[in-house]
């Protein structure tokens, strides 16, 4: 198990993957599942995969279907804590770690969702990393 810390990322679980290092100005695909440190997931998917027609979901975790996720990176489009641990990643990698209020939900949360300064714990799976 890797314990690496990096400005409020602490990554307590990691497969490396192949290919190219997702970095700055990469496209990354990926599915991610937050929890609350200690325990409860928090989701939105469900929700958003019902009001999705052609949605498309590529990995199901304990019965959970997640939704494919595309984002720039430098762009500032998921969360930092997200985007700061999707660098470095690579195809078929893996990930799980902890991330710090601050590069959350922060003082306000996510009303009824996520508890003000919560920190979260993120598996997140990269399907895809392409350079711009």
């Amino acid at each position: 198990m890797n314990n690496k810390k990096t400005k409020g990322i602490e990554i307590i679980e990691e497969v490396i993957g192949e290919g190219p290092e997702a970095e700055k100005g990469s496209f990354v695909t990926y599915n991610a599942r937050f929890f609350l440190r200690y325990g409860d997931e928090v989701t939105r998917d469900a929700e958003i995969i019902s009001r999705i027609k052609d949605h498309v979901i590529t990995r199901i975790v304990d019965g959970t279907e997640l939704i494919d996720n595309v984002t720039q990176l430098g762009k500032r489009r998921p969360i930092a804590g997200v985007e700061k641990s999707l660098c470095g990643m690579r195809k078929n990698g893996y990930r799980q770690v902890l991330v710090s209020p601050n590069l959350a939900y922060g003082e306000k949360g996510v009303p009824g969702l996520i508890p003000a300064n919560a920190l979260l714990r993120i598996q997140i799976w990269v399907h895809d990393v392409r350079a711009i």
